[in-house]
């Protein structure tokens, strides 16, 4: 560590600071915040909670790049807004100590995770914000006035794997008129209701994620990723359901009729 703010943090989690008992350390955090399905649906997971895994470690790096973690004036302690809250609406931090352990590279300790008002926190004279994903909050809604270019060949091509089970035999002509109408259906749908439209963080940009309905009109099947580009939006790419939601929670918990947990 140096002296001179701001410090330069690592990249990743991982390097930042040693955490033996990670799954018990997620499963805290857990029963700490408000409850929340960290779960997926759809797709097998190494760990459990795989949701709140990349909430954390993701949020780490968006913190670290605005260089949000607060550290005390003696370089023993170190804490960062975890961007989560308990059911009683208080924020969490995560709290960190200098690394005692000779063997390990790391300059910080995981210590715990506790609520803004506990006196933990009272080594810090001020506390970290939370990350923060946009500049502009127009990014945030899909202004359906712009148009829509759709590489719906490399869609498929590219991401065949994703589709239903029962599409993936599917005559790749057919596919693609049916891709073209589920997005025709997903524009529509946004027109009506810009809350359809849910914002990601990837690389640096928000993106906007519109259902895919293939099957069945009710439910949707896929999440087309919309990235603005000056006076339009280009989709090249989609997600399964449990990766977008992954990469909308980063944002903002999403609260929305089709993609859910």
């Amino acid at each position: 560590m140096s002296k001179n703010q701001p410090y330069d943090f690592p990249e990743h989690f991982r390097d930042f600071v040693f955490m033996p008992k990670f799954e018990e350390n997620i499963d805290a955090l857990a029963a700490l915040a408000e409850p929340e399905d960290w779960g997926y649906k759809a797709t097998a997971a190494a760990h459990p909670k795989p949701i709140l895994r990349n909430y954390l470690t993701y949020t780490y790096r968006r913190v670290a790049e605005e260089k949000k973690i607060a550290v005390t004036p003696d370089e023993e302690y170190a804490c960062l807004n975890v961007g989560l809250i308990t059911a009683s609406q208080e924020p969490i931090y995560a709290l960190f100590s200098k690394n005692k352990l000779e063997n390990l590279s790391h300059y910080w300790h995981f210590w715990r995770f506790c609520r803004r008002g506990e006196s933990d926190l009272n080594r810090f004279s001020s506390l970290p914000d939370m990350a923060h994903y946009y500049d502009n909050p127009a990014s945030l809604v899909y202004d359906s006035r712009k148009e829509l270019r759709v590489n719906v060949e490399h869609i498929i091509q590219d991401n065949i794997e994703r589709f239903p089970d029962t599409l993936k035999a599917m005559n790749r002509f057919g596919l693609q008129n049916l891709v073209k109408g589920a997005i025709d259906s997903a524009t529509e749908r946004v027109r009506r209701n810009y809350k359809t439209a849910i914002p990601q963080y990837y690389q640096g940009s928000v993106q906007l994620l519109l259902p895919l309905t293939l099957l069945d009109p009710a439910k949707a099947d896929l999440a087309l990723v919309a990235e603005r580009f000056g006076d339009f939006y280009r989709a090249a790419t989609c997600l399964t359901l449990d990766m977008a939601y992954n990469n909308a929670r980063q944002v903002a918990r999403p609260d929305r009729d089709w993609l859910a947990p």
